[in-house]
């Protein structure tokens, strides 16, 4: 027999192969950080002898979930301000700029990382901030304090790192205890601190960077002034080249309003290159993303995907890879990767006016072996076969909205929920156990984040943007309502 350190042994084995194989009373055999062997459970219980064996009957094994689109910040600021007069965006992007500390970073990415972890997200992506595309990266601390944070809790993670959209310089602040200290930025200036972040933390442990710039829509080009549009282009250009040289993903939030024609015209596109939201393309959009081989992140639960139809369907049939996002978390949604999936299958069938649009087969590859395509990390995780990551998540199907134990594939992602997960393995680490961190202090990260957000409410004087707003009951809709394009 071959000694090997984990046997998940009993289970239904929902392996996102190749073969797409679902295998009822299998088993995942691990050694170190990766999978040696999947198949039934009695064939691998008389080839392997393990250091652990993990019972997994009445349970569901399915690779880790991978988010690709989130934002770093967002966890401590989640609903603040949404529906009072719609000062979510304003309240972001002046938190991002002048109103958080390396602590508020750290305390926030702790939180996200621990909420991804309990819910069976092994691998998400997180933007360095949100808003318009404000990026907290004036200086590396705050990068720095998101990194560190993450590591301790021990999932994977895709950092995007980059600069604002023009004019520049803007204006950004550091805290000396309640001294708020306001410095110019420039792109130059966050150019540097993103290739600093890149040098520092790609490649390290569990964490990646990803580059990124402001996508530049139609109103942009409209809006901007001639130079500030031509300094957006080159900007663009420069830390393209610079994802190019790295050889990491380059990412844009908010694609929408002719915004795919012009990325292909600057020569941004290409199969390393992740789309945010792409809401309303044309049928040449379309057309580019699959003949360029861009990724797509779809994010069905975001407000943007309720101001505009992302057309996933339509790209996965024309030979695109779309992928799922959650755009947590804020301002209300979690990063509950079922949750989205499932949202993901009524966006598209109500649209169509057909149920049989968007199987749950479809859905579940858009999180697991589609997102780690987007990613361009195929080759080490998305599925559960010999040689990858061992990024395991098991499913208690022990719970009457799952019952009976049948058709689980559907029932994984039609009723199961992050609270639903069981267990989570990454690199062969086992990280939670019976639904409880085993590495992590959740008090202490939860009284951390607490403490953090009332300082930010302190700091930037927001106490009224967390009360109840006028027609928050009674009424079918709130009054002189603006939705966030977030």
């Amino acid at each position: 027999m071959i000694d090997i350190d984990l046997l998940f042994c009993g289970g239904t084995v929902i392996s996102m192969d190749a073969d797409r194989r679902v295998i009822d009373d299998g088993a995942v055999a691990v050694l170190a950080d990766r999978i040696v062997d999947v198949g039934p459970a009695d064939i691998l219980a008389s080839r392997y002898r393990a250091g652990r064996t993990i019972d997994t009957s009445g349970k569901v094994v399915i690779p880790g979930l991978i988010d690709v689109h989130a934002h770093a910040g967002h966890g401590l600021i989640k609903t603040m301000g949404m529906e009072q007069a719609d000062c979510w965006e304003e309240i972001v992007n002046m938190a991002y700029t002048v109103g958080t500390t390396p602590e508020f970073w750290h305390a926030e990415a702790q939180l996200a990382a621990l909420e991804r972890l309990r819910f069976g997200v092994t691998c998400g992506v997180s933007l360095l901030g949100g808003g318009d595309t404000i990026m907290r990266t004036d200086d590396p601390v705050y990068g720095h304090a998101h990194c560190e944070a993450v590591a301790s809790i021990g999932t994977r993670s895709v950092v995007a790192v980059g600069s604002t959209r023009p004019p520049h310089p803007r204006t950004y602040a550091r805290w000396d205890g309640s001294t708020r200290h306001q410095h110019p930025v420039t792109f130059e200036d966050q150019f540097a601190v993103s290739r600093s972040l890149l040098e520092d933390w790609h490649g390290k442990g569990r964490i990646r960077i990803a580059l990124l710039t402001p996508v530049l829509r139609n109103e942009h080009a409209e809006t901007l002034s001639a130079s500030d549009y031509e300094a957006a282009v080159s900007q663009t250009q420069t830390m393209r080249a610079l994802s190019r040289d790295a050889g990491v993903i380059f990412t844009q939030d908010g694609h929408w309003r002719g915004s795919v024609v012009r990325a292909k015209d600057i020569g941004m596109l290409g199969p390393d290159a992740l789309l945010s939201h792409a809401i309303d393309l044309s049928a040449e959009e379309i057309q580019i993303i699959a003949d360029t081989g861009t990724r797509i992140a779809h994010n069905p639960s975001a407000i943007a995907s309720i101001l505009g139809r992302c057309p996933a369907t339509e790209l996965i049939e024309a030979g695109a890879v779309v992928a799922l996002g959650s755009d947590a978390t804020a301002p209300d949604r979690t990063c509950d990767m079922f949750r989205h999936m499932q949202q993901c299958m009524h966006y598209h069938r109500t649209f169509f006016r057909d149920p049989s649009v968007l199987p749950p087969g479809k859905a579940l590859e858009m999180a697991t072996t589609d997102a780690a395509t987007a990613l361009g990390l195929d080759g080490e995780i998305g599925s559960l076969e010999a040689g990858k990551k061992a990024d395991i998540v098991v499913i208690d199907m022990h719970r009457p909205h799952l019952a009976p134990f049948q058709m689980q594939a559907f029932r994984t992602v039609y009723f199961a929920n992050g609270n639903d997960v069981d267990m989570v393995v990454i690199d062969g680490e086992v990280l939670l156990e019976a639904g409880r961190p085993v590495k992590a202090d959740t008090a202490a990260i939860l009284a951390a984040a607490n403490r953090e957000a009332d300082a930010l409410i302190g700091r930037m004087n927001l106490k009224s943007m967390i009360g109840l707003p006028e027609g928050f009951f009674g009424a079918a809709r709130y009054p002189n309502a603006t939705p966030s394009v977030e």
